[in-house]
């Protein structure tokens, strides 16, 4: 399986990347909050997940390994194939998702183009316990290590300095520590892009 992939950026499409590596390119569909992150000609790092089909192999890519657990998860379900689960996470941050699962909100989860009510009921009854088993659930022991050295190798892998990186994500987590990995990153990025 191929669980990373670090990179140049070759273009970015609607629903895709293309990243160099070793001087093959890979196509990775990704959700339009990663998408928005990266640069043409830029290095990036990313999660990545392999579908494979009988007549195609399909990477998926995410900002952190966060997002990649959870879209494993939601494939779990049935009647939730790869493509539902991009965009379910593409409509819900892994945080919201989690909430929404936790809390059993049918309303949030219908949100998605797909699930209906019987699709969020039944994603509801099969996740709900699982989704707090997941190393990765905010407010768990260390969280703040872990979301902190996530985000600032994201940063790094994205070729901002490291003392910089290690400052905006300090500021971030210095304002809220429950946030979730995707969140600190996108809220990360915003504050390096005014400083540039």
């Amino acid at each position: 399986m191929i669980s990373s992939l670090r990179g140049q950026v070759l273009s970015i499409g609607l629903d895709h990347v293309v990243v160099e590596v070793g001087g093959v390119g890979y196509a990775v569909q990704a959700t339009p909050a990663t998408l928005a992150t990266l640069r043409r000609g830029e290095e990036v790092q990313l999660a990545t997940a392999l579908v494979v089909r009988e007549d195609s192999l399909t990477l998926f890519g995410f900002a952190d390994t966060d997002a990649r657990e959870l879209f494993g998860l939601l494939q779990t379900v049935s009647g939730i194939g790869p493509r539902l689960a991009l965009a379910t996470l593409a409509v819900l941050e892994p945080d919201k998702l989690r909430a929404a699962l936790g809390e059993g909100n049918i309303t949030v989860l219908t949100q998605v183009p797909g699930i209906g009510r019987k699709g969020a009921e039944r994603l509801i009854i099969e996740l709900r316990d699982k989704v707090g088993q997941l190393p990765t659930t905010p407010g768990s022991v260390g969280d703040d290590g872990r979301v902190r050295n996530q985000v600032t190798e994201a940063l790094l892998g994205l070729g901002f300095p490291a003392k910089q990186a290690e400052q905006a994500v300090d500021a971030v987590l210095a304002g809220d520590g429950t946030l979730g990995t995707s969140e600190v990153l996108r809220r990360s990025l915003a504050a390096l892009g005014r400083k540039r």
